[in-house]
C-alpha cells in the first residue's frame, strides 16, 4: 500500500528530484510539496485511508496549516474526533492553543504531512501533552529521515512514516 501512494506522490509531482533550500535552511536532492498531492481528492483518500490503519488513539490533531486537510480526511476515515493547532495564540477569543477539545489523558495520535528534524511534531506533542493529553505516536505521509523519528523516541513518541527516505532514494535512482 505505501508503494501505491508513493507512486501516486510521484504522478501528481509532489516528489521532484533536484536542489532545494528546505525551510530549515538545509539542502536538499529532492523536495516534497506535499499540498500538491493531498488537493487532489483521491490522494488525499488514499492518504488517508493508510494513515487510519495506524491510528491507535480516541483522537487525531495536526498543526495548521499543512496538516489540517490530512487531519480532517484521517478523522473522517476512521470516525473519531479530531483537533487543531495553531502556530501562535490568537489575540481574541479565547486565545486557545487548540480547537477540538482535549480530554485529560486521552491518547492523541499527531498527524503530519513531512517531518524532517521533528521540530513541528514536537510542538504539536508539547502543546496537546500541555492540554493534558498523551501523544504516543506520530503519523507522517513522508518521513525524509533526518531525525525526526530520533527526536521523537527520545519525547517517547514513535514516528511511522507511510513513504520513507529509503523510498525516496529509491525512486530517485530508479
Amino acid at each position: 500500500m505505501a508503494e501505491r501512494l508513493f507512486d501516486r506522490l510521484t504522478h501528481t509531482g509532489a516528489l521532484m528530484f533536484g536542489e532545494f533550500e528546505l525551510t530549515s535552511g538545509k539542502k536538499s536532492g529532492y523536495y516534497v510539496d506535499i499540498k500538491k498531492a493531498y488537493t487532489d481528492p483521491s490522494v488525499l483518500r488514499a492518504i488517508a485511508s493508510e494513515m487510519a490503519r495506524h491510528v491507535a488513539g480516541s483522537r487525531v490533531a495536526g498543526m495548521e496549516l499543512g496538516a489540517i486537510p490530512i487531519v480532517v480526511a484521517v478523522a473522517l476515515e476512521t470516525g473519531k474526533p479530531f483537533s487543531m493547532i495553531r502556530k501562535e495564540q490568537r489575540e481574541h477569543g479565547t486565545r486557545s492553543m487548540i480547537e477540538g477539545a482535549i480530554s485529560p489523558g486521552e491518547v492523541v495520535d499527531v498527524v503530519e504531512d513531512v517531518s524532517t528534524t521533528g521540530g513541528s511534531i514536537l510542538k504539536s506533542v508539547n502543546r496537546i501533552r500541555e492540554a493534558g493529553g498523551r501523544v504516543e505516536r506520530a503519523i507522517v505521509v513522508v518521513d525524509r529521515g533526518e531525525g525526526a523519528a530520533e527526536a521523537l523516541e527520545k519525547e517517547g513518541v514513535a514516528l511511522i512514516a507511510m513513504v520513507n527516505a529509503g523510498m525516496l532514494a529509491k525512486g530517485r535512482s530508479g
